[in-house]
């Protein structure tokens, strides 16, 4: 009986094992069983390998790490909104569309979740196409996604966002205007805009600089297009 049950175990190995040989995520590891000369990477080394590959600026090793990671946790791919991020600059549009849309599962209530699906599904298709299932999101207190929604819905404008992004405690505004700035940019470069995308992005990046992750997705964006932050 315990032949049998490591036999089995072995066999679940190699399976795994060759994915994540075929994703590039074990190099040269010898597909050997009992003796692996190394074990799979565990689920937390996967999402730790995504993000830290997307911010040195290479998004398909990015999205390769989190695809193994689905693959040895389906169940949590809904959660795995970085994956999408990654999808999105690794060019995957349709894969992007659809990790957005999984996303949208667990978090209904999020504007920016909708706002990088319409970015997919606009260069995976258009901006019309994008505009028309655009997600249904609840309710977001954030500023200013009230606003940056009503623009993606073709409804507002960018000056709105930006007065929204000024309201509020001073000590704030920085983070809303970098957030605002963000928005307007990927949605100019969805729009097919690149001057304007420029423009907006750098101010996210540069003038409105902020640490957190998708402040650091603004600076990312710029380095990938090669845009100059002042």
């Amino acid at each position: 009986m315990k032949t049998m049950l490591r036999a089995g175990t072995c066999q679940r190995r190699r399976l795994l094992a060759a994915v994540l040989a075929s994703l590039g995520l074990l190099g040269s590891t010898v597909l050997s069983c009992p003796l692996l000369a190394a074990e799979p990477p565990s689920p937390q080394k996967l999402f730790s390998d995504g993000v830290e590959l997307l911010f040195a600026g290479k998004p398909q090793e990015s999205a390769a790490a989190f695809d193994g990671l689905v693959t040895l946790r389906p169940e949590i791919e809904p959660e795995l909104w970085q994956r999408g991020l990654a999808l999105y600059y690794a060019g995957r549009y349709a894969d992007g569309v659809a990790q957005f849309e999984r996303h949208r599962e667990v978090n209904p209530a999020d504007v920016e979740n909708a706002t990088w699906h319409f970015a997919c599904l606009a260069k995976a298709k258009n901006v019309e196409t994008a505009r028309k299932q655009l997600l249904p999101v609840g309710s977001d207190g954030r500023i200013p996604m009230k606003e940056v929604l009503d623009l993606y819905h073709g409804q507002g404008s960018g000056e709105k966002v930006l007065t929204a992004a000024d309201a509020g405690p001073e000590s704030n505004r920085r983070n809303q205007r970098c957030y605002a700035h963000l928005y307007l940019g990927l949605l100019a470069e969805a729009e097919g805009n690149t001057a304007e995308a420029e423009r907006q992005m750098t101010l996210a990046a540069g003038t409105y600089r902020m640490d957190h992750f998708m402040g650091k997705i603004a600076q990312l964006h710029c380095q990938l297009r090669g845009w100059k932050v002042p």
